[in-house]
């Protein structure tokens, strides 16, 4: 039996209204729900990064400097940071999954069509449309995972999706590589749309309906709701942890690139998309990391790993690929598990409104990823990786600060 109010869960931070209902086919079928999820995580982020592994052949190809291709990584980024409030309102009216799986099937379209790109400026266009239909998914599932689980329960699911993120964000990168070297970098594009249309239909078999979903009366009821996030400090807390978070991975996986293309290493694009196999490093942490976050806490759980995320990057400094490798995947691993964190962390903080107040979080943190992008190129250019390193160190300090400071403990 599961416990609701009516046919869903009233939050509330001292106590929770809650009277009996027949069990939901979140209990009867949790391994198919936790499937979608993943698949729901990976069809999003197999787009999102892609050209990473590719920028110094975009530096070749469209004889651009590191700034201005670094763009195709934070345009798409930055669309998702402008258009994560308004979908968010829009889910919250609309409901959960409608949304997820139509975004989904609207992202299939521009990944396909950026392969017809004539100039970089055309390709930067197509990356941009990409980012604007991903908040249609993200801020969603967040919203869908705290509304269907039960509030001590929420780390799992969580995880499972994040997981689903990481093999998704690993996989794009590493098919971009390999596709690229032996045919080229448009013919990569094709794959990956055909992909992301593959998990949508997969999503929209596997994922239940919403139970517990309270549709808003319009869209003036979901902008009131989002007056009370900007106004909440453990949202803002949150979103601030979030925007610290995606900066320090995009500023590190993106720069890294020409750090290792360079003298003394010179990896080229299938290896360089090797690289990013670290993640599946993430991907094997971060489902014991919601165990961990559901025992320990929010607060604990990412100054863990922020410290990881800190020590990582030191590694990097060391002048041998071996130890650069490994720097990567303990910093991109602490990564995920503060992503874990703070994801969860929202409807904790939030109560109500979930899909707008993930689609705030979802906006600063990919405003985060767009100037991760984008602010170390400056340092690039005066003290090289280093400087990056620094950067990141930075920040991560920041984030303890403000976690410390405002987030509660469970």
């Amino acid at each position: 039996m599961l416990l609701s109010a009516g046919n869903f869960e009233l939050f509330g931070r001292t106590s929770t209204i809650r009277c009996v209902a027949p069990a939901s086919t979140y209990t009867e079928n949790r391994p198919a729900v936790l499937l979608a999820l993943f698949i729901t995580g990976f069809g999003t982020f197999v787009n999102l990064y892609i050209t990473q592994p590719l920028l110094p052949e975009f530096r070749q190809t469209f004889r651009a400097s590191e700034l201005m291709v670094s763009l195709t990584v934070s345009g798409p980024i930055l669309a998702v940071a402008l258009a994560a409030p308004i979908l968010g309102v829009i889910a919250d009216t609309l409901g959960r999954k409608r949304v997820i799986v139509t975004a989904m099937i609207c992202l299939a379209i521009p990944t396909a069509l950026a392969a017809m790109s004539q100039g970089l400026w055309q390709f930067i266009a197509w990356r941009f449309i990409q980012g604007f239909f991903i908040p249609g998914i993200i801020p969603v599932a967040i919203a869908y995972i705290n509304e269907e689980f039960p509030t001590h329960a929420v780390g799992i699911p969580m995880s499972t999706y994040v997981t689903g993120t990481v093999v998704g964000g690993f996989a794009g990168r590493f098919f971009a590589g390999i596709i690229s070297a032996h045919y080229d970098w448009r013919t990569a594009f094709v794959v990956l749309g055909f992909a992301t249309f593959a998990a949508a239909v997969a999503t929209w078999a596997l994922l239940p309906r919403s139970t517990r979903f309270v549709r808003k009366k319009g869209a003036a009821d979901s902008l009131r709701s989002l007056r009370k996030h900007i106004h909440n400090p453990r949202l803002l807390a949150t979103y601030a942890v979030g925007f610290n978070v995606l900066f320090c991975l995009v500023a590190a996986f993106t720069y890294v690139n020409f750090y290792l293309a360079d003298k003394p290493f010179y990896l080229g694009p299938a290896a360089l998309g090797s690289i990013f196999a670290v993640y599946l490093i993430g991907a094997v942490i971060t489902p014991v990391a919601g165990a961990v976050l559901d025992r320990i806490g929010y607060r604990r759980t990412l100054m863990c790993a922020s410290l990881m995320i800190a020590s990582g990057m030191l590694l990097t400094l060391v002048q041998n690929l071996s130890v650069i490798i490994a720097g990567l995947a303990i910093a991109s691993s602490g990564v995920f598990v503060c992503q874990s964190a703070s994801s969860s962390h929202i409807g904790k903080a939030a109560g109500e409104a979930l899909s707008s107040a993930a689609g705030l979080y979802v906006s600063l943190y990919y405003l985060g990823g767009c100037m991760g992008s984008i602010a170390p190129g400056f340092f690039w250019h005066k003290t090289g990786w280093l400087g990056c390193v620094v950067l990141v160190l930075v920040m991560q300090a920041v984030t303890s600060f403000i976690a410390n400071k405002y987030w509660m403990d469970s």
